[in-house]
């Protein structure tokens, strides 16, 4: 979460403006950074505060970020019936703890957990829900450390060194999980032509520090999937040259909600035997509003033990794995509401038409002169361009980010990682809700601004270093 600071004292005591209108007894004296000496009607307090959220933007047509931005009237009424249920209360609201364990049988069966070999045998396709990804990222990353540690003791070596094999793309909470948990974050960086991790550059910079690997199913630079199957392989060849036996984490964020529907043939999960957990995100494709996330283990044997509490649970213990604690009940009764909702056809016909309006749009982009595609959205129903010539165009892909938010279109530009940092890219997330009609009005602005700009052109501004970095927004 952001940070913030406290006021200085002469901002402290700024007035936050109420309309007259909305005052029916005296003028109230709202301080901005303070709370107020008194209350005021319910109504006027609302009014207040909606006054303050119209600079807001318009989330449906905010193409920077992957969060769902609508949802059905029933589905937000169930949630705001759910709000109240604490989710870490097991014991009072079983029901809701019951949708719980229903949603995590559910993805563990759309990812192929593998079956229980018997009796006796690792409990398989065990998981959890949390607020987001990004918990469950740092949930699969204790998992793998704690696992390590233990082989490292087990062979009476030193645990004085761990490290995490990734690509340079991967979400910022990799890097928060490494630096957190102190462990050695090994990127492998992008090159032209190769804008994500793949197996042979992941299997050279593991050694016996090595924890994990992950991979991304669904860049958030460009909507591609990192080839799951392709590492394994590698990592096969290297346990068998040098005994290194390394475990993968899929961070499914995006792709977990969209490759089990559009791309049935694709081994990335489960069916990999390497792949030891996969984490995903509920509010992004999984359709819900923010927070929740959901993480599965390929079984128990998975999921260290020590990492596991016991909470009281009608009369006996559920097992608990989390590093939050209380929050609403409401985002995982929604997510099986959207899995009764919409069954299997249904999640599929929306991801579909997800990737088809944008494969629409990367098509048109395409053809338009001045762009090139990085990737085209056949994969994640996300794609990322660039000038062909930005030095030629005498405007930057910042120019043209800041040209369509004047006009409500949240269309982030950014530079890509380091040692491709020289490359700038605009990139747009096509979500349920952005149908075909609003991406030809979009696809329409953007030959509008185009056309602007190469009528009004101006030297372009550096990419790096400097302010102009900071320029545009990227939201993963």
């Amino acid at each position: 979460m952001p940070l913030h600071r406290k006021v200085d004292e002469a901002e402290a005591d700024a007035e936050l403006d109420i309309n007259p209108v909305y005052v029916r007894e005296i003028r109230l004296s709202v301080p901005r950074n303070k709370i107020p000496a008194h209350g005021m009607l319910p109504e006027t307090a609302l009014q207040a505060v909606r006054d303050e959220l119209i600079l807001d933007g318009n989330a449906r047509l905010n193409l920077a970020t992957f969060v769902t931005t609508w949802m059905e009237p029933q589905a937000q009424q169930l949630m705001a019936e759910c709000f109240d249920k604490n989710m870490i209360d097991k014991d009072e609201y079983p029901q809701t703890a019951e949708l719980e364990r229903r949603c995590v049988n559910i993805l563990a069966d759309l990812w192929h957990a593998p079956a229980r070999a018997g009796e006796g045998a690792a409990l398989t396709g065990v998981g959890c829900s949390t607020t987001g990804s990004s918990e469950a990222c740092m949930l699969g990353g204790m998992a793998l450390l704690w696992r390590w540690r233990a082989r490292r003791a087990a062979a009476g070596a030193s645990a004085a060194k761990p490290n995490l094999v990734m690509g340079a793309n991967v979400q910022v909470c990799w890097e928060k999980f490494c630096r957190y948990w102190q462990v050695e974050p090994k990127l492998v960086p992008m090159v032209p032509g190769r804008l994500h991790l793949a197996g042979p550059e992941a299997a050279a910079q593991c050694d016996e520090n090595t924890i994990g690997v992950v991979a991304v199913m669904g860049s958030t630079m460009d909507g591609s999937y990192e080839p799951v199957r392709q590492i394994s392989d590698e990592l096969d060849k290297l346990q068998a040259d040098r005994g290194l036996d390394i475990r993968i984490h899929v961070d499914g964020a995006s792709g977990g909600f969209i490759a089990p529907f559009l791309h049935q043939d694709l081994e990335w999960d489960f069916r990999v035997p390497r792949v030891a957990s996969i984490n995903t995100s509920g509010h992004k494709y999984g359709l819900v509003y923010p927070g929740v996330g959901w993480v599965v283990w390929r079984d128990s044997d998975a999921l260290p033990e020590d990492l596991i509490f016991r909470v009281n649970y009608l009369g006996g213990n559920i097992p608990t794995f989390a590093l939050n604690f209380s929050r609403p009940g409401g985002q995982v009764a929604a997510q099986y509401y959207n899995f009764l909702r919409l069954g299997f056809d249904g999640f599929r016909a929306v991801q579909q038409a997800c990737q088809d309006v944008a494969m629409h749009m990367s098509r048109e982009i395409a053809s338009m002169g001045p762009f090139e595609l990085l990737s085209d959205g056949s994969e994640l129903p996300v794609f990322a361009f660039r000038l062909r010539d930005p030095a030629a165009s005498g405007y930057t892909v910042f120019d043209l980010s800041e040209r369509l938010r004047l006009r409500g279109w949240l269309v982030p530009a950014y530079t890509f990682p380091p040692d491709m940092q020289d490359t700038a890219v605009l990139r747009i997330v096509v979500r349920n809700g952005l149908s075909r009609d609003l991406a030809d009005d979009l696809l329409n602005e953007l030959r509008v601004q185009v056309r602007v700009l190469e009528s009004h052109p101006h030297p372009p501004t550096p990419l790096m270093p400097g302010p102009p970095k900071e320029r545009g927004g990227f939201a993963h």
